[in-house]
């Protein structure tokens, strides 16, 4: 479009003026913008434990002794989900998920360290341990990754390790960058990105882990009860659209 002023009888062009030109340029990188934002790539956050949950997930739990009730185990209240610890096993969603970001916090009891971790992409029978990926969350080693019942991951050969156990199965372990957790007593953030064959893993805001060439296989979510009293809050699931 070209504007005309006219001012004492001298008329003025800006149509094809260098800066009508990077006002439309401008105009029309702010309108893409605006309308890639109408259209997120990942979806919007639901709180798995808060009113909107039933929407997404159904939680169930699976104890290494059977007939165990999941209230002897998990307490789940508005505030937080309290785990006891024993007897070993996991609570975890009926639904399949593959591409998401969770995000969830996590602690132990003040002066009592332990054990814990939370699965992704979890399938086949219910046992201790699943084939899945763990973000291990044992004290000293939150921020590992492992790859369990011989769930493929890869990553630096000088940070990876694997193993064959008898009871467990084909093990594969990435061990993580740095060490990002707080001590026993406060809250710590874990955010796990899952895309394809890609997973990223966030301690506390800092990336400590990611691995490549993951088994890409919709699976359950768990959160894992080993042995150590420990709790989690703000467990959030965005999940990538299709």
């Amino acid at each position: 479009m070209t504007v005309r002023r006219s001012c004492n009888k001298h008329r003025v062009e800006f149509g094809r003026s260098p800066f009508c030109l990077a006002m439309a340029v401008l105009l029309v990188t702010l309108t893409s913008a605006s309308a890639g934002a109408d259209e997120p790539d990942l979806g919007k956050p639901i709180d798995l434990f808060g009113p909107e949950a039933s929407k997404v997930v159904t939680w169930t739990h699976f104890s290494e002794k059977p007939g165990v009730p999941q209230g002897d185990v998990w307490e789940i209240t508005p505030e937080k989900v309290s785990c006891k610890g024993t007897p070993r096993g996991y609570l975890r969603t009926k639904e399949d998920f593959t591409d998401f970001v969770l995000k969830l916090q996590w602690r132990w009891p003040e002066g009592q360290p332990g054990k814990g971790g939370v699965l992704i992409r979890m399938t086949g029978q219910d046992k201790i341990w699943p084939k899945s990926l763990e973000a291990q969350i044992n004290a000293g080693d939150a921020g590992d990754f492992w790859g369990l019942d011989g769930y493929r991951l890869a990553g630096p050969a000088a940070r990876m390790k694997s193993l064959n156990s008898d009871q467990f199965g084909v093990l594969t372990n990435l061990k993580k960058t740095q060490p990002a957790e707080l001590e026993a007593g406060q809250w710590n953030r874990y955010e796990i990105t899952a895309r394809g064959g890609k997973v990223t893993l966030k301690v506390n805001g800092q990336v400590v882990n990611e691995t490549s060439s993951c088994d890409v296989t919709a699976g359950k979510i768990c959160l894992t009860a080993e042995g150590s009293p420990i709790e989690f809050r703000n467990v959030t699931l965005s999940v990538f659209n299709p």
